[in-house]
């Protein structure tokens, strides 16, 4: 007999990756790097001031691109873009909108998503998986029943088929606002799916 089972468990995420950053324009590339530079420092600057290692601030995205306008449908050199993204681990969620503010305070004007995430997610993992064999077994057991015979309850088999562990991601836009950005995390499924092999008894 072989039966599937699946294992859930839900839980609200204790950390958050931030990806935000800063872009800049101006027709000359220099002068465009360097606000860059400058604003991107101002955010580290206050990301750290408010408890984020520094390991924990990653470049994830620098790019330089040359900026267009079709006037009269000529393509005409209007400047440079500089884009210059960090990747943010927050370890406490309730702090999430006031590092957002205050990356923003200092100059990002990119927020592009949020991931929250569990910081030890193998736990959940481990009972998941147990809940799913055991959801094997009860089916296994079900199926037995209806047929009036007996069933060696230990698997003779077990195959993991797939891990759901996912992040929820948003996006914000911003804007001028009284108080804090709030951010709500939710809560999060951790699914594993198994198939399970049994023997009849005789």
């Amino acid at each position: 007999m072989t039966v599937f089972g699946e294992g859930i468990v839900t839980t609200e995420p204790n950390e958050a990756v931030v990806a935000l950053g800063v872009i800049t324009q101006d027709p000359d590339l220099s002068m465009a790097q360097g606000q860059n530079a400058e604003l991107v420092n101002n955010v580290i600057q206050v990301l750290m001031s408010e408890g984020i290692p520094r390991e924990e601030i990653q470049t994830i995205d620098y790019s330089i691109q040359p900026q267009y306008v079709n006037v009269d449908g000529v393509q005409q050199f209007r400047g440079y873009q500089v884009t210059h993204i960090l990747r943010v681990t927050v370890a406490e969620i309730a702090r999430v909108g006031q590092v957002i503010d205050g990356a923003v305070d200092a100059g990002a004007n990119r927020v592009l998503d949020i991931q929250f995430s569990v910081s030890h997610p193998e736990v959940f993992y481990q009972i998941a998986l147990t809940r799913a064999l055991e959801d094997a077994v009860a089916k296994a057991e079900t199926l037995a029943d209806s047929m009036n015979t007996e069933l060696d309850p230990i698997p003779i088999k077990v195959t993991e088929l797939s891990v759901d562990r996912p992040g929820i991601y948003q996006t914000f836009a911003l804007t001028q606002s009284a108080g804090e950005t709030p951010i709500e995390p939710g809560q999060m499924d951790i699914k594993v799916r198994v198939e399970a092999k049994f023997h009849y008894l005789e």
